[in-house]
């Protein structure tokens, strides 16, 4: 899989898919109902985990999780990208959808500047 990992300056995990499959298989698969995802609002991208386990995820980390989420789209280039986030449990793939495209529930937008973190390397 295509998978970029990254860590927030709190220290939690965010995951980044790469293309269609490994978008499916981070969001429906290796995500935990307690974790955030991410995707720009309307335009093609990355879908995006912030790892959160048993704790609420901290303002800055979902702020840099929205900017990743915005970096790795077709809104690389653009200035407060809207970004819908929301527990994973509440992604869902849609009957005979491709690979990657997904329902969300209970959604919340937050508007990010596309960035890679401070010192970002991905493994």
């Amino acid at each position: 899989m295509k998978i970029k990992k990254f860590t927030s300056s709190a220290g939690l995990e965010i995951l980044v898919g790469q293309d269609d499959a490994s978008n499916a298989y981070l969001s429906l698969k290796l995500a935990e109902a307690n974790d955030l995802w991410f995707h720009v609002a309307g335009f093609p991208g990355s879908h995006v985990v912030l790892r959160c386990a048993d704790m609420e995820a901290d303002k800055e980390s979902i702020k840099e999780a929205a900017g990743l989420a915005a970096w790795f789209s077709k809104m690389r280039n653009g200035k407060n990208v809207s970004v819908h986030y929301c527990k994973a449990q509440n992604v869902s793939k849609p009957r005979k959808a491709k690979a990657g495209t997904v329902n969300i529930k209970q959604a919340k937008k937050i508007k990010a500047t596309p960035h890679l973190p401070d010192g970002a390397a991905w493994y």
